[in-house]
């Protein structure tokens, strides 16, 4: 498939990997629905991209607002031929702490938000995908998700946001067995340590210094990095049922 013929839904897509996704596709001469909670850098992103981009307030766990947007999306640009799931949420509890147990509502929620949120926006997008018209090789769409290395070696206090990541990871080649019948791909991309806004309230010397537990380069990835794979794996119909580190090489330690 070619980067301007597509017509993405992008979730967390007013900031961070989903922004930088955003800007490269509409750049592409592709269309993007930005879809986040984030109404006023939703708003102002849409301004600033003109008419190849559409803001749709949404919450990824909604069966109902989701196929508001989604309704939305082809009535804008006709169809939905991609998905990027980069919305999510992040948390640091640890099972027993200073404060007692992991509180049981917080690891739901980030399980509501990553796992299940990711999930709900890829079966009610499936949907509409499949009245695609297929292109010459019977693609009707692609599915790309967003993991973190942290599903492969999470850290101390992050058992929850492990296990989100570690399901989104685990469902990618299941659904995209299943979906092949209909010509749509699924792929996963697990990012390392990328400046994204849960580094923004960091100073400057410590993302330098998480930028150099990274063995090449020494520092932390760039949205857009993230974004030109999301491209490269649009454009390269054999890539499916796959997990894709983007990570520099690095390996968390415990903590």
């Amino acid at each position: 498939m070619q980067v301007n013929e597509l017509t993405a839904v992008v979730t967390g897509g007013a900031s961070g990997l989903g922004e930088a996704t955003v800007r490269r596709i509409v750049a592409h001469g592709g269309r993007a629905i930005i879809a986040d909670q984030n109404i006023e850098k939703g708003q102002a992103l849409e301004g600033e991209l003109g008419s190849s981009a559409v803001f749709c307030g949404v919450d990824v766990t909604s069966e109902e607002q989701v196929k508001k947007m989604i309704s939305l999306s082809v009535q804008q640009f006709g169809s939905v031929n991609s998905l990027v799931n980069c919305a999510g949420i992040v948390i640091a509890e640890k099972v027993s702490g200073k404060e007692g147990a992991h509180k049981l509502g917080s690891f739901q929620k980030v399980i509501e938000v990553n796992l299940i949120g990711t999930f709900n926006m890829i079966r009610l997008v499936t949907e509409q995908m499949q009245e695609n018209v297929p292109n010459e090789e019977g693609e009707r769409g692609i599915i790309i998700n967003t993991a973190s290395i942290a599903a492969f070696e999470g850290q101390i206090g992050q058992a929850a946001y492990s296990a989100s990541k570690g399901g989104v990871a685990g469902m990618t080649l299941p659904i995209s067995r299943e979906l092949a019948r209909y010509g749509i791909r699924v792929m996963t991309i697990a990012p390392g340590l990328f400046e994204t806004p849960m580094f923004e309230v960091l100073p400057d010397s410590a993302k330098e210094a998480l930028g150099q537990m990274t063995p090449f380069p020494k520092r932390l990835g760039k949205p857009d990095e993230y974004a030109r794979l999301v491209l490269s794996i649009v454009e390269n119909s054999m890539m499916n049922g796959e997990v894709v580190r983007l990570d520099g090489a690095i390996r968390l330690q415990p903590r």
